[in-house]
């Protein structure tokens, strides 16, 4: 909103197209800007076009309940196979850019296929065997496993024992070209939130510590929120956690999407890329702080850092949200 104002024509990527309630919600606040609502055009990217036909039945029957000039532009694809010239950018539009945990997935490439290493795969297999056996057998939480004896000799289960990766992001080729693209196309604002944690280092070793800390909050977080038999809570703990475990730690190469990286590797990237960081407003952080409270938990928390903010389950941070722009525009 802040960075649309004025602008008559705004169009936005959105790299997942998997929540249609944060644009419900933008459209009513477009309605109420003094000068009126501009023309809006939503792009949604996904894989699936029947989610991709809901969200546009969903949301072009709300904009003309609105009276909102609007156009949704659906996109069958996945993220590094996208045809750029399907986003049908034009000029005298005002862009907007939203990243909701799709970028990470770009550092998987086909140069990631490497022949396996058999002295590693030795190494790890009885590690990756267990992990499997723990995560299929338990009925409990995630969080409620670093209480237990895992018997794996050689291990600590402190989030600093996990050895550290350096400090510059891992190179990608492919996300290169892909963030110098968006850059040359002058988006006036591009949004990114990502996991913050490191789930993309060469060790199998490294990737297990560090995903059993992460999703043991995660799990405790929706410990916290959901019951046990909640249908909604299994699906999420199944279908998506579930799923995104097993890729950190059993698949190598291109089959690896879930390369989570922190927030210090795509801030060097932005920057590379010709992007400047945007400093999130007061208004947003108040904004996100109501957001949590309404959840009635004091578990939430957001954490502000150089202008971009955190979203922290107790202490530890778990996902991280920054705003951009094109330098040309500084």
């Amino acid at each position: 909103m802040e960075a649309m104002e004025g602008e008559k024509m705004v169009h936005i990527i959105d790299l997942s197209a998997s929540d249609p309630a944060q644009w419900v919600a933008l459209f009513h606040l477009l309605r109420d800007r003094k000068e009126g609502p501009p023309h809006l055009r939503i792009t949604g990217i996904n894989e699936q076009k029947e989610l991709l036909d809901h969200t546009a039945l969903l949301l072009s029957e709300e904009a003309e309940r609105l009276d909102i000039p609007f156009q949704f532009n659906p996109v069958v694809a996945k993220l590094d196979n996208l045809d750029t010239e399907r986003l049908r950018v034009k000029t005298g539009e005002a862009l907007a850019i939203a990243s909701v945990l799709q970028l990470h997935c770009l550092l998987a490439s086909d140069d990631d296929a490497l022949p396996e290493d058999p002295v590693l795969s030795s190494r790890n297999s009885s590690s990756i065997a267990q992990f499997r056996r723990i995560v299929q057998t338990s009925q409990g939480t995630l969080g409620e496993l670093l209480e237990r004896d895992l018997s794996m000799n050689g291990y600590s289960l402190s989030p600093d024992s996990a050895s550290s990766s350096p400090f510059a992001p891992t190179p990608s080729a492919k996300m290169e070209r892909f963030l110098s693209w968006f850059c040359g196309l002058s988006p006036k604002i591009m949004v990114v939130t990502e996991q913050e944690s490191n789930h993309n280092g060469s060790s199998m070793n490294e990737r297990f510590m560090e995903a059993l800390n992460f999703y043991a909050a995660l799990f405790d977080c929706l410990e916290s929120t959901l019951p046990r038999p909640s249908a909604d809570r299994m699906k999420v703990e199944k279908m998506l956690w579930g799923e995104e475990i097993r890729n950190i730690i059993a698949c190598e190469g291109a089959e690896r999407r879930e390369r989570h990286e922190k927030l210090e590797k795509w801030v060097q990237r932005m920057d590379m890329a010709g992007f400047g960081r945007v400093p999130l407003s007061y208004y947003a952080m108040l904004q996100a702080r109501r957001l949590l409270q309404s959840f009635n938990c004091d578990g939430y928390k957001i954490k502000e850092e150089n202008g971009f903010f955190h979203l922290c389950w107790q202490d530890r941070s778990l996902f991280s949200v920054s705003a951009w722009r094109c330098r040309r525009f500084d």
